[in-house]
């Protein structure tokens, strides 16, 4: 296809509203000689106007602003034919000026975009998503339906609608209206952004609206069980089957390192003979699907014979009695009490313990750790790092020894 000519020119232009001393601005677009007009919806005193230049003159800031904003103008009128070129589309004036008033084609909506894409990821599960991840884009979709009434009272709006405001405004309802913290408002913001950003690259949004908005997570401090605790949960006699069992598979987690998921999956195929002749767990992380390799701990391996017959581990093929999350969570509230431990015990607390307690805290290797937890990058495990203060301890008794001799 032979490229066509392309003009631009900011004039001024006399309207119903204009005053004799200033004119409103206007960009006139060219393309093959068909021309279209759009308001730039900026003024300018005619005798400051350079009409050859198509900027006002002057150096008073207010001047430098206004050219600053016809700078901008102009990208964003060269940023649409990029948009029409990239997207098999006919540049034209009349094109050009749709996609920088918003009038795009199919005229798309935000939830009806979440919600395909909400669609198209329900078929990627198991085959590089896991459900988790659609469970958390279909809040992300109610939250964002419902913000849209709150703030518009209607139920869809156009996507040329978004821009800094619409995002500034979502944050605030997030934190207040569903009293969100800020980690998890920045998590439903970095879900919506996706959707926007896909909106970007197919061409249905001119701008980024989240172009210069922050969005960063505050660092939080992990609670881990010491040595100490360990021990006390380790040795306690509950007296009571359910318990005994839930503390066992507690344990087991904290010892491996696995997600309450992971170890709930965990098969007795799983569990093979690794390269030192030990037994080693080969796996992966649902959540991730990155693939984990884990020598086991003897305290580990004593808590897998103890449930090597149990007929339900003996039937279905698992390794441990894993029951729902919402049980096993609410016996670790019993096991915390019984113990006198004043931490809420999670399955995230036994594998942050690994992390920590067990393994950095006994000088293995960060990158060592980072594998073992199946960890995509050992930016993710650097934070472990910074709450072992036992690290700490060691590392300047060891100095403390240096500057003695």
């Amino acid at each position: 296809m032979l490229d066509k000519s392309f003009g631009l020119m900011f004039f001024l232009k006399t309207t119903k509203n204009s005053k004799k001393s200033e004119k409103y601005i206007y960009a006139r677009v060219t393309v093959d000689g068909d021309s279209r007009e759009i308001s730039t919806k900026r003024v300018c005193e005619v005798h400051k106007w350079n009409q050859g230049l198509g900027r006002a003159m002057g150096n008073k800031e207010e001047v430098r602003q206004l050219n600053a904003s016809l700078d901008s103008f102009q990208m964003k009128i060269l940023q649409a034919k990029i948009i029409l070129m990239d997207n098999n589309k006919d540049v034209t004036a009349e094109n050009i000026k749709n996609i920088l008033l918003g009038k795009t084609e199919d005229r798309k909506q935000i939830l009806e975009v979440f919600q395909v894409h909400n669609e198209q990821l329900e078929a990627l599960v198991g085959k590089g998503f896991a459900a988790g991840t659609l469970q958390r884009y279909r809040t992300s979709l109610d939250h964002t339906r419902s913000f849209i009434q709150w703030k518009f009272q209607k139920d869809d709006i156009e996507i040329h609608q978004l821009n800094y405001e619409f995002i500034s405004d979502y944050e605030f309802w997030l934190k207040t209206v569903r009293n969100c913290s800020h980690n998890t408002t920045v998590k439903y913001l970095s879900n919506f952004k996706k959707i926007v950003l896909s909106c970007v690259k197919k061409g249905w949004l001119i701008r980024d609206p989240f172009f210069g908005y922050k969005m960063v997570k505050k660092e939080v401090v992990r609670e881990v069980l010491s040595n100490e605790e360990l021990l006390s949960i380790r040795n306690k006699d509950f007296g009571i089957e359910r318990l005994s069992q839930v503390r066992d598979i507690f344990l087991f987690c904290c010892y491996t390192g696995l997600a309450y998921i992971d170890v709930k999956n965990l098969k007795k195929d799983h569990i093979k003979l690794g390269i030192d002749g030990e037994q080693w767990i080969f796996t992966q992380r649902q959540k991730t699907e990155t693939p984990t390799r884990l020598p086991l701990l003897s305290q580990a391996m004593v808590i897998i014979q103890k449930y090597n017959d149990y007929p339900y581990c003996k039937n279905k093929g698992y390794v441990l009695p894993v029951l729902s999350n919402q049980k096993m969570n609410s016996y670790l509230k019993e096991i915390a009490d019984v113990c006198g431990i004043n931490k809420q015990l999670t399955f995230h607390i036994a594998r942050h313990t690994f992390a920590t307690t067990i393994t950095l805290g006994n000088g293995v290797p960060i990158e060592t750790v980072s594998k073992m937890l199946g960890h995509k990058s050992l930016k993710q495990t650097q934070h472990y790092a910074k709450i072992l203060d036992i690290k700490i301890s060691k590392d300047m008794e060891k100095l403390r020894s240096v500057l003695k001799s």
